[in-house]
């Protein structure tokens, strides 16, 4: 299954000029669990995805919000020539088709 067919929200944002967050909300504990006990979410597997180093990445799992959160340093800074997505809205999206088991 997909992770975006157990997750009510996937989202990205900035965090400051340098930095990008990821949100993955989930609408019960079962979605929530079934993806935290997989342990197929990981700082390595965000960093792969993103071609960042693993340490760069900050990782959460917020069981009282049933959400994932990280965190890695933006690719381009904010604004900066080249940067395409001013907001980083739109950086979520090879999230959406990590397969769980």
């Amino acid at each position: 299954m997909k992770l975006v067919q157990l997750t009510n929200l996937i989202r990205s944002k900035n965090a400051g000029p340098f930095s990008l967050t990821f949100d993955i909300m989930f609408p019960d504990d079962q979605s929530y669990l079934r993806v935290k006990q997989s342990r197929v979410l990981s700082a390595a597997l965000f960093a792969r995805l993103y071609q960042c180093k693993p340490e760069t990445v900050r990782f959460f799992e917020c069981d009282n919000a049933r959400a994932f959160k990280f965190s890695i340093p933006r690719p381009t800074f904010q604004g900066e020539l080249g940067d395409g997505d001013l907001h980083g809205g739109q950086q979520f999206m090879p999230l959406v088709d990590i397969e769980i088991p």
